[in-house]
C-alpha cells in the first residue's frame, strides 16, 4: 500500500472519545516492547509518528492513527508488564474490553508475538480473548531479523503450535528493521479495510 498521509489523532480512554467518521480500524495489540510502535512506523514509512521507548508500558492510551483518510491504526496499551500497579492493569483490562467488544469500526487485530520466543502466557490469552470474540486476527511475528532463514519456518510452527491458531489467521513473519513481510502483512490489513 502507498501510504501518502499518516496522522495522529487522538489518545482515547473511553467510547466518547473514539472517532466518530466511521472508517475502519485495525489494532494492534501485544506483549509491552514488543515492537507495536516500530511496526507501525515501518508500515507508515515514518521514524516516528508513533513513538517507539526503551521503557516498557509507555502506550496507556488507545492511540489513533489516520491512515491516507481512509482507515485507523490503534495502538492498544501492552500486556503483561509488570512495573504498573494492580489497580492500573484492571483499568486497561477494562478499557481494552470495552474497546475490542463494543466497537463497531474494529475489523481486526494485528496480535504482535516476538518470533525469538514462543508465546508467553499473556500472548495465549489474548489470542484466546480474540477467538472468543470472534475478531479476525492477524499474528505478526517481529524481529524475524534476528533469526537465521534456515530457522525461521519452526520459528513460525511453535508460534502457532503456542498460541494453537485458527487456521484461518495468517502468521506473518515481519522486521521493522529490514521491512522483511511488510507487503505481505500490507496485503492482509487490505483484506478488512
Amino acid at each position: 500500500m502507498k501510504i501518502n498521509q499518516v496522522e495522529f489523532i487522538i489518545s482515547a480512554v473511553q467510547p466518547s472519545q473514539y472517532p466518530k467518521d466511521g472508517l475502519s480500524e485495525i489494532a494492534l495489540a501485544g506483549r509491552s516492547n514488543v515492537g507495536k510502535s516500530s511496526l507501525i512506523n515501518k508500515l507508515c514509512n515514518r521514524k516516528n509518528i508513533a513513538r517507539t521507548s526503551q521503557k516498557p508500558g509507555k502506550t496507556q492510551t488507545l492511540n489513533y492513527y489516520k491512515i491516507n483518510d481512509k482507515f485507523y491504526f490503534v495502538d492498544v496499551p501492552g500486556y503483561g508488564y509488570a512495573k504498573v500497579s494492580k489497580k492500573e492493569k484492571q483499568a486497561w483490562g477494562r478499557m481494552l474490553e470495552t474497546y475490542f467488544t463494543t466497537n463497531k469500526s474494529l475489523k481486526a487485530v494485528i496480535q504482535i508475538v516476538d518470533l525469538r520466543h514462543p508465546p508467553s502466557k499473556d500472548d495465549q490469552q489474548m489470542y484466546e480473548f480474540l477467538k472468543y470474540y470472534e475478531i479476525p486476527t492477524i499474528i505478526a511475528a517481529t524481529k524475524a531479523d534476528k533469526i537465521s532463514k534456515g530457522k525461521l519456518q519452526k520459528h513460525q510452527k511453535i508460534v502457532k503450535e503456542e498460541l494453537n491458531t485458527m487456521p484461518d489467521d495468517p502468521i506473518i513473519l515481519f522486521s521493522a528493521q529490514t521491512g522483511f513481510g511488510k507487503d505481505e502483512l500490507w496485503r492482509t490489513i487490505g483484506q478488512f479495510i
